[in-house]
Parts: structure tokens; C-alpha cells; sequence
């Protein structure tokens, strides 16, 4: 499939003093990535943009099992529940999805409000966070999402 590209503006048609007209065209040097599910403009300057998006890019997924985290960690500290488990069985999940997502909870409260504010590293996913082991020390949350930059 060809990507699509919309101008902002056409050819300016100017004419000639003899009354006859000149089609004048601006031609700008672009390219077009994939990037994940959506195209970027590639700059010849090699700076990236995405069209009509901005500049944070917040990870609903992520976002959602922040919520969820935070909320069951509210209902086993109020006593509500006893256990991971327990909130399991109260929403139809398995034991070991709940606990995974009680471990965002962990979080290093910066790591956090980046996410909020949809300027975490791009690979940081949900994904991410099931598939690898989160230190609890915050300075090696530091450390770990450092690593994601270079």
C-alpha cells in the first residue's frame, strides 16, 4: 500500500506579463517511515515528526494497568481483600496476571508521572514490564530506563 500524502497547498499558477501563466510547483524532500502502527515524516535533516500527533505519546495499555495496580494495592491495603489472589478471583484473572500488575505499584514515582504524561522511552510497554524483572531499589529503576535511551 502507498502511503498517502496530503499538500498543504498546490502549485501557484503565476502569469506572465504577455497574459499566458506559469504552473510554479515546491517540491520538499521528505521520507516516509513506519514507525509501530503509525507513519512518521522523516526530515532531510533527519529530524522526526508525526503529523497531527503531539509531542507525548501516551501508552494506553500501560496507563490502564498503572490504574488497575494502583487500585487493587488500595483494596489489599484497606483490608478489602487479603490477597493477589483474592482480587483475582474477583475479576476473572490469573493469580500470577494480578501479582505482575501489583508490581508497577513498585514504580519509582517519576517513572510514573513520565508515563502519565506520555513521555516514557518508547520501548518502555506493558510488555516490557510483564516480560522483564523490575528492581525495587528506584535508583536502579533509574539505571534500568536510562538504558532504554541509549
Amino acid at each position: 500500500m502507498k502511503p498517502k500524502i496530503q499538500p498543504l497547498g498546490g502549485p501557484v499558477a503565476r502569469e506572465r506579463r504577455d497574459g499566458s501563466q506559469i504552473k510554479l510547483s515546491t517540491f520538499i524532500p521528505l521520507k516516509i517511515r513506519k514507525r509501530g502502527g503509525s507513519k512518521v515524516v522523516v526530515r532531510p535533516d533527519g529530524a522526526v515528526e508525526s503529523p497531527g500527533k503531539v509531542a507525548s505519546q501516551i501508552d494506553q495499555p500501560l496507563l490502564v494497568a498503572l490504574t488497575r495496580a494502583f487500585y487493587w494495592q488500595q483494596l489489599l491495603d484497606d483490608g478489602v481483600v487479603g490477597s493477589g489472589s483474592e482480587i483475582a478471583q474477583r475479576e476473572g484473572l490469573h493469580h500470577s496476571t494480578v501479582n505482575e500488575l501489583l508490581r508497577l505499584t513498585l514504580l519509582e514515582p517519576a517513572i510514573i508521572q513520565s508515563v502519565l504524561a506520555g513521555q516514557q522511552p518508547k520501548c518502555m510497554s506493558l510488555l516490557w514490564f510483564q516480560r522483564n524483572p523490575l528492581p525495587t531499589d528506584w535508583v536502579a529503576q533509574r539505571d534500568v530506563v536510562a538504558g532504554f535511551d541509549a
